[in-house]
């Protein structure tokens, strides 16, 4: 678009290539820590920002009373967060019919705002054997720029037993419309509580 027609356009709207463009140059002049929670949101994922681990309790409370979730079943297999699911009178060992997953991840990537999860969170079950809803519990020391990453911060993180099964859930609401991206994915309802540790 020349600067002349930038300045005396009559107030149409972009075009879509430049969108497009605007888009990409604002995703790469954003730190890294900004960029996930604009595109975890974009991906239709529920945010809740904590600076104590006094927080991060009330904000899993909260959630349990937006979804009437209190005394029900949860599907965990966290040892460390197990002390939570009492707390509240939620069922975890061997549940038949869990409302949600409450677990941690190994990663959350930057530039597509997705999750990264291994089998230390969810053993070796796939997206679609998980439950539909998840609340999943992370630091903002996990979040890594790009899906390459993933690797080597696990074997950073694990040093010599590395974890199985590694994957990503990136979509977090069912698509509008038909995207072939989306083909064998399964849409998540997923609230991150993100605690502050840097």
């Amino acid at each position: 678009m020349s600067l002349f027609r930038k300045f005396f356009s009559s107030g149409q709207t972009n075009s879509d290539e430049e969108k497009e463009v605007n888009k990409i140059s604002f995703e790469q002049n954003i730190p890294v820590d900004e960029q996930f929670i604009f595109n975890f949101k974009r991906n239709g994922g529920k945010f809740l920002y904590c600076d104590s681990l006094a927080e991060v309790k009330e904000q899993f409370e909260n959630i349990l009373e937006e979804n009437d979730w209190f005394e029900s079943e949860a599907l965990c297999f966290q040892p460390s967060l197990f002390p939570m699911l009492k707390e509240n009178n939620i069922f975890f060992d061997k549940p038949q019919n869990p409302k949600f997953l409450l677990a941690t991840c190994e990663n959350l990537v930057s530039d597509e705002g997705s999750i990264s999860f291994s089998s230390n969170q969810i053993k070796q079950k796939k997206p679609n054997e998980l439950p539909v809803n998840m609340v999943i519990i992370a630091n903002t020391s996990q979040i890594i720029s790009g899906k390459s990453e993933i690797l080597s911060a696990i074997k950073n993180k694990y040093k010599k037993e590395y974890p199985s099964n590694i994957t990503t859930i990136k979509y977090f609401e069912k698509a509008k419309e038909e995207d072939f991206t989306q083909y064998g994915s399964a849409a998540k309802n997923l609230y991150l509580i993100l605690l502050e540790d840097l």
